[in-house]
């Protein structure tokens, strides 16, 4: 490469600005499922940042399998996906269906689980992470990704039920940090 550009240092990353919503809207917003769908709850909760404040102007994303474990297909009229932005108080909800075990690729199972990713401003990448089922103990000790997580860390991930829905705080840092994944 020659001339001006060749020269120049490469344009280093950049955090999410403040238009990054315009571009991440969703037809279907929070519904994973339509409504009426048998089964279907809210699964909520709030983003907090280190100091447990809550972090607005963010976006919640899920993604998952449908209650036979299988993953989203055209043609199976299950989407599993949905987004929601936080509000002023930081919370964030998807109407969804609890989704059943999944294949892991030591040829086990993993237990129930809702993947999410936040997207928020200050954060160069979103961050990932998965929501697990507290009323589930029995696959939650049988999932190779849980058991391979210190006890305090497997806390973080777990959903517990209220009010016919299940809810979970995520904390982007701090003393009680969700436990996020890199992937």
């Amino acid at each position: 490469m020659s001339g001006p550009a060749a020269s120049r240092p490469p344009t280093p990353s950049q955090t999410v600005g403040p238009f990054f919503a315009v571009g991440l809207l969703w037809p279907d917003g929070p519904q994973v499922v339509p409504d009426g769908t048998p089964g279907a709850f809210r699964l909520s909760g709030r983003l907090l940042d280190g100091a447990g404040d809550p972090v607005p102007d963010a976006l919640a994303e899920t993604w998952q399998a449908d209650p036979d474990g299988r993953f989203p297909h055209p043609d199976d009229g299950f989407r599993g996906f949905g987004r929601c932005p936080t509000d002023a108080e930081g919370r964030f909800f998807v109407v969804t269906v609890k989704p059943g075990p999944v294949p892991h690729p030591d040829g086990g199972r993993q237990a129930p689980h809702v993947d999410l990713a936040i997207f928020a401003r200050g954060l160069l990448r979103q961050v990932v992470t998965r929501v697990y089922f507290a009323d589930e103990p029995a696959a939650n000790a049988a999932d190779p990704v849980l058991a391979a997580l210190p006890a305090p860390a497997r806390a973080t991930l777990l959903a517990g039920p209220v009010g016919g829905g299940y809810h979970l705080d995520i904390h982007l840092q701090g003393a009680h940090a969700t436990t996020f994944f890199a992937v």
